[in-house]
Order: C-alpha cells, then sequence, then structure tokens
C-alpha cells in the first residue's frame, strides 16, 4: 500500500470509527404566511407551496404565524392553515408565532383565551413522535424526552445526516413577557424554563454525538430586544433563553449554528449575534420574508465547510 493510499485508507476508517460523515443538503425555511384573505393572500401562498415542493427540499420550516395579527383566530382559521401544511410534499416542522395564539386575545382577533387557542394548536398542529407534511420525518419532543416538561409537544428535535435542528417556542411581542399580568406571566415563566432546558438539552446531544452543525428555529426576531452590545436586558422575555443561555453555550460550541427566525418580515442573512459585545463568529442568523411579500428561503447546508449555510430566495410576485 503506498503512502496516498494508507492515508485514503485511515481517513476512512477513522471517519466510520466517529460516525462522522459530512453531507451536503437543503431544506426550506418559511414564515410569516399567509398574512391576508384566503381569495388572495391565500392563493400566492399555496402558489409558493407549489415552488417548494417542486424544489423537493428534504424538508420546511414554519417558523410561526400562520396568519395576520388582525385576523380571527377562530377554529375554521387553524382548520385552513393546518390544510395548508398538509400541502407540502415532504416534511413540514412548525412552531408557533404570536399571531397564532397570544394575540388571539384581541377583539380583533375575536377575544379568544390565548391558552385555550394554544391548547387547541397543540392539539391540531403537533404529533409526539413525527412531523407534518406529506412525508414525516422522526421527531423527538420535548414532552416526551423530558416528562418534567410534558406540556411542551412543540419543542422538537431531529437530526438530519450530521446536522441537529431545534424548534423552540419564544414568540414576538415581547414572548408573552407581562410582570403586570399573573396569568400571562405564569405561563411566561414556565414556558421559558422548558425553553432553557431544551437549549441545554441539544447542546448536550450534540456533544455526545459529536455533531458540528445545529439550527434553531423559533418565531421572535430578539435582535430588536438587544442593546448596541448585544446584551439582552432581563426586562425582556428573551433574557433568559437567549443571553443567558444559549448565547453563551454557542460561543463554546466548536461548530456551526444557524438561528432561523421570522417576525420582522424582512429578508436578513448575517452574523448578528454577539456575546459580550462580541460577534460569535460561528453564528448566524437567517430571518425569513413574509406578510406582504410571499416568500421563503432555500437552505443549504454543507457539513464540514467552513461556512456551512448559503440561503436562496424563492418569491411569488
Amino acid at each position: 500500500m503506498n503512502k496516498v493510499s494508507w492515508c485514503v485508507w485511515l481517513f476512512v476508517l477513522l471517519t466510520s470509527a466517529i460516525g462522522v460523515r459530512a453531507e451536503t443538503f437543503s431544506f426550506v425555511a418559511l414564515g410569516d404566511l399567509p398574512y391576508g384573505p384566503d381569495e388572495t393572500a391565500g392563493v400566492k401562498y399555496r402558489a409558493l407551496i407549489t415552488e417548494i415542493n417542486a424544489l423537493n427540499p428534504e424538508f420546511s420550516i414554519h417558523v410561526g404565524d400562520f396568519k395576520a395579527g388582525s385576523a380571527r383566530c377562530s377554529d375554521e382559521e387553524f382548520a385552513r392553515q393546518r390544510k395548508h401544511f398538509d400541502l407540502f410534499k415532504s416534511a413540514l416542522i412548525y412552531t408557533p408565532g404570536d399571531n397564532d395564539w397570544t394575540d388571539c386575545g384581541r377583539k380583533s382577533n375575536g377575544s379568544y383565551d390565548p391558552l385555550e387557542r394554544l391548547a387547541k394548536l397543540r392539539v391540531q398542529f403537533f404529533k409526539t413522535d413525527t412531523s407534518l407534511g406529506q412525508a414525516p420525518l422522526p421527531v423527538v419532543t420535548q414532552a416526551k424526552a423530558m416528562p418534567e416538561y410534558s406540556t411542551y409537544i412543540e419543542n422538537q428535535r431531529w437530526q438530519f445526516a450530521n446536522t441537529l435542528f431545534t424548534t423552540l417556542h419564544i414568540v414576538g411581542s415581547d414572548n408573552r413577557f407581562a410582570p403586570n399580568n399573573a396569568e400571562a406571566e405564569k405561563e411566561f415563566l414556565a414556558r421559558d424554563q422548558a425553553n432553557i432546558a431544551w437549549v441545554k438539552e441539544t447542546f448536550r446531544v450534540a456533544t455526545s454525538q459529536n455533531i458540528q452543525t445545529l439550527v434553531f428555529a423559533f418565531q421572535a426576531d430578539v435582535i430588536r430586544g438587544m442593546s448596541r452590545s448585544g446584551a439582552l436586558a432581563e426586562t425582556t422575555g428573551y433574557h433568559a433563553t437567549i443571553e443567558k443561555t444559549l448565547m453563551p453555550l454557542a460561543k463554546g460550541f466548536k461548530g456551526a449554528i444557524l438561528i432561523v427566525h421570522g417576525d420582522s418580515h424582512t429578508f436578513k442573512f448575517d452574523q448578528a449575534f454577539l456575546f459580550e459585545s462580541q460577534v460569535l463568529k460561528n453564528v448566524y442568523r437567517l430571518e425569513v420574508p413574509g406578510a406582504k411579500t410571499t416568500g421563503a428561503v432555500n437552505v443549504t447546508i454543507q457539513e464540514g465547510n467552513s461556512t456551512p449555510f448559503s440561503v436562496k430566495k424563492i418569491i411569488v410576485p
């Protein structure tokens, strides 16, 4: 065996031994859709789903707000959006947004009880072991993996190739952080603790399995709550999960991390997360378009690459 052949053989042997195989694959991220009447916004949204299906991604992630903030939170609206999710030919993973439940108490939304609407979402849009879509992926839910958080079926985790994906139930409107509302604050604090535990569990799993690429998906634009130093004030609903948990763990992580969110409706792909006033160079941020823009983002992951994430917008005119 010559020197070159021996090196190739050794590389294959070591790669097999640690169970790591760098792969390239694509998924689609979208959110804040559809916004508007079904006769207009719904038609464009279904056209977008058709375009996504033509791309044949491994799966799609909807990061919440499946209706506009002024739209009613009716059972009929929930059923309509569940049917939209059923149109995705590959797997569809969804994480809730504020329009989907926290804002449902508004008069324009129908003056619903937000907690009742959240309970409805959990029954109608989440399964114990699989995603939505026509070709569901197996997922691990926090409700099953961590019995002490048995309510949080919407917090999900799945692995594709050597990349670990995690959804967190973090919503806009400051994550329903409302110190002056006892009922809202009780729900927020419990969900915040669940999110913190789920973030820590993701990093634990990644370390134990030698996973080098992580993707987190949630609805809220937490960047809007940051100061110029990159800190999130304790008076925001994102401080404990993002500032005190996710960012320190991200700083110590040896691989690459992509954070996907919606909420502000403007496409952005950058490195906007800071910790202790320093840019986290291993953390990328993708904000999906939405609202008046009917669009999505095709994300390609090249595992093992120094810049593993690349993106391309998909826009329906």
